[in-house]
């Protein structure tokens, strides 16, 4: 795979021009953004040109979901992206695919490109009109945010970082059907960041998506709404999201992506009334000031069948996913000096009953072993609401979620639930929890009084299943590759409790253009007796004790923050 890296990656920086001045800090090269923009528009004429075809290739690309473009571009965004659809669809086809989204919060995968991808010929330039087999994209991202004695650090008072994210794609399709490709670049930085930064905050100049793809659109001839069902087979690498998010997810809250290197089959596509997701890859090592590069030591595999016959009541997801490691010596952390494998099977139903309720439900296992201790674990998600009718349509959600922690220290089974590497965000939207030893119940109210304007107000609670388990991310016990772990977010013996806390949780979305978001969101945290003996029981900096040492504080927290997200095409 190495050597696929090092050919994608001068393949991709052929396309673009990279100012030769580098940052004081790192070795990767920043980009001129205008003279890039430019650099793709002609690299698409070119390339029409060299094949003596025309600019244009009317075909619809099949593999895209289908919909209303105008509606998409009109709506307020929702918490996750919606899917996008490309103007060209023909009305006809519009009402034929079988996929319909959740209404559970924050749920539905980004679309596949991004939403931010738009083909060539929808810029606006009447000059481009006709090329349909380009998809270009460009996006910027800034966020301020404020956090006042944030419990994921060891140290308390403020921090004001701000965020800043840039994306470019470019992609051929149609025209070399069945060969297809495309390339995305990221570039994640952090400034006035007081504590150590990692590799969730940086990533200086590098690939999400590097990947050639052979797309036969009716290999498996047509559903029966006469969709066409492709086989689809990409290699390289990828970022992408499936399922509810919670195990596979480019996770666009945070500031870094995650992404893969490996192969991925697909049968059927979004549109049909089911489909086949089978893949095997290595995760993708973000180094902060470095080209990425997989991880050799894990490898991370499965399959994932979806059944969209009954849509409009239920959709039906089963699916297997399994992860392999061989233990690094020289790991950071201590999981990844463990020689690792956990096979978790599982299933996803959401949908409508009426016009009465939504839902949306899952269920999974995990069996296997992790270094000498065998795993038995289980997570699972309850959600039902309802969105009333009215023009603001307001929406009241409930949720629980629960998953498993390890009961026992010292029985040699290990029952803590592991997410794999699914989206933390909407558990808690400062990032104390995750989708592991939790018993989480949340009451969520959603209301949009015009299309630009939406409002968001949440309670959740938070309870460790296992009260001799961790708490994920508090107190520097995280999983970063930067900050070693103090142990301080656990208790073997339990006498901490089991009660993290409580969180009010409030976004105002509001969308002044189609290409232009504005997010502003707060949240006060109030610490929970577990969170509080945490803090009572590890070693107070005003002591005099070295680092790692806690500021003993009553772990009550703020949570400000402001979010542009700009499309620039």
């Amino acid at each position: 795979m190495k050597s696929f890296h090092f050919f994608l990656q001068a393949a991709f920086l052929s396309t673009l021009i990279i100012r030769p001045a580098y940052a004081a800090s790192d070795n990767k090269p920043s980009i001129n953004f205008e003279t890039m923009q430019q650099t793709i528009v002609q690299l698409a004429q070119q390339i029409a040109v060299d094949m003596g075809r025309p600019l244009g290739n009317n075909t619809p690309d099949q593999s895209k979901p289908t919909g209303k473009a105008s509606e998409v571009e009109k709506t307020l965004p929702t918490i996750e992206p919606q899917v996008k659809s490309p103007p060209t669809t023909p009305v006809a086809a519009q009402s034929t695919s079988y996929h319909q989204r959740s209404n559970s919060y924050a749920t539905n995968p980004d679309s596949d490109p991004p939403r931010y991808v738009r083909q060539l010929s929808d810029i606006g330039i009447p000059a481009f009109k006709d090329i349909t087999w380009l998809d270009v994209g460009l996006e910027h991202r800034t966020r301020y945010e404020w956090r006042n004695n944030d419990i994921r650090r060891v140290e308390g008072g403020e921090d004001n970082p701000f965020f800043l994210r840039n994306r470019a794609w470019i992609g051929i399709k149609n025209i070399l059907d069945p060969f297809r490709f495309a390339v995305e670049f990221q570039d994640s930085r952090v400034y006035n960041n007081k504590h150590a930064i990692t590799d969730q905050e940086r990533n200086e100049f590098d690939l999400l998506n590097a990947y050639g793809e052979l797309n036969f659109k009716k290999a498996l001839g047509a559903d029966d709404r006469g969709n066409d069902r492709p086989i689809r087979f990409r290699v390289g690498r990828m970022a992408y999201e499936t399922t509810d998010r919670r195990f596979i997810a480019r996770n666009e809250w945070r500031n870094t992506t995650n992404t893969f290197e490996g192969f991925r089959l697909n049968l059927g596509r979004e549109a049909n009334d089911w489909e086949l997701d089978l893949f095997g890859m290595q995760p993708v090592r973000r180094l902060q000031t470095k080209f990425d590069e997989a991880n050799s030591n894990l490898w991370f595999f499965g399959g994932i069948g979806t059944w969209r016959k009954w849509s409009d009541i239920a959709t039906i997801q089963t699916y297997y996913m399994g992860q392999k490691q061989q233990g690094d010596p020289n790991g950071f952390t201590a999981t990844n000096r463990l020689d690792r494998e956990i096979h978790m099977p599982g299933f996803r139903v959401y949908g409508k009953a009426g016009n009465i309720v939504d839902f949306d439900v899952s269920y999974n296992h995990q069996l296997g072993f992790s270094g000498p201790n065998r795993v038995d674990a289980n997570g699972y998600t309850i959600e039902v609401g309802r969105t009333f009718e009215h023009s603001w349509k307001p929406r009241v959600g409930l949720f629980y979620g629960y998953a498993s922690g390890d009961k026992d220290p010292t029985d040699n089974v290990d029952n803590r639930f592991d997410r794999f590497f699914g989206f933390a965000r909407p558990w808690s939207a400062d990032h104390y929890v995750i989708y592991e030893n939790l018993k989480a119940p949340k009451i969520r109210f959603e209301f949009t009084p015009t299309q630009k304007l939406g409002f968001e107000l949440g309670y959740g609670a938070y309870w460790l299943a296992s009260k001799t388990d961790r708490m994920f991310d508090i107190l520097d016990g995280n999983i970063s590759n930067t900050v070693r772990d103090p142990g301080f977010n656990r208790d073997r013996t339990g006498q901490s409790g089991d009660f993290g806390g409580h969180a009010f949780e409030g976004r105002i979305r509001y969308q002044p253009t189609p290409r232009i978001n504005t997010i502003l969101g707060y949240t006060h945290f109030t610490a929970g007796e577990f969170v509080r003996n945490r803090i009572a029981a590890s070693p107070s900096c005003a002591n005099g004790h070295s680092h790692p040492c806690v500021d003993h504080r009553s772990g009550d927290t703020d949570f400000l923050y402001f979010e542009v997200l700009i499309s620039l095409l």
